[in-house]
């Protein structure tokens, strides 16, 4: 089975940046799909942004242009880099990754203050 760690959360005031990044275990990692998803309490878990093995990627509309989702197939990595950061960016984001089965990270906390 696949190990996801993500890595990289923290404070930061509004309109900052932050990256994430996820580091991945196993021989899978260059042909599967990778997601970041976020969520808050009392909430379901949404997709932020995901990344097919060949480099594809889809964004929610709340962070498009502000978002930015990559991987080094090399390093078995992905990131995720966040810029403008807004409040309701507040989340704890999971690293996902796709293939015949499906894998979550622990989560790692992004808060975004005023």
């Amino acid at each position: 089975q696949v190990q996801l760690v993500e890595s990289g959360g923290g404070l930061v005031q509004s309109g900052g940046s932050l990256r994430l990044s996820c580091s991945a275990s196993g021989r899978i990692f260059s042909v599967a799909t990778m997601a970041w998803y976020r969520q808050t309490p009392g909430k379901q878990r949404e997709l932020v942004a995901m990344i097919t093995g060949g480099g594809s990627t889809n964004y929610a509309d709340s962070v498009k242009d502000r978002f930015t989702i990559s991987r080094d197939n090399s390093k078995n990595m992905v990131y995720l880099q966040m810029y403008n950061l807004e409040i309701e960016d507040t989340a704890v984001y999971y690293c996902n990754l796709k293939w015949m089965y499906e894998a979550w990270g622990k989560g790692t906390q992004v808060t975004v203050s005023s």
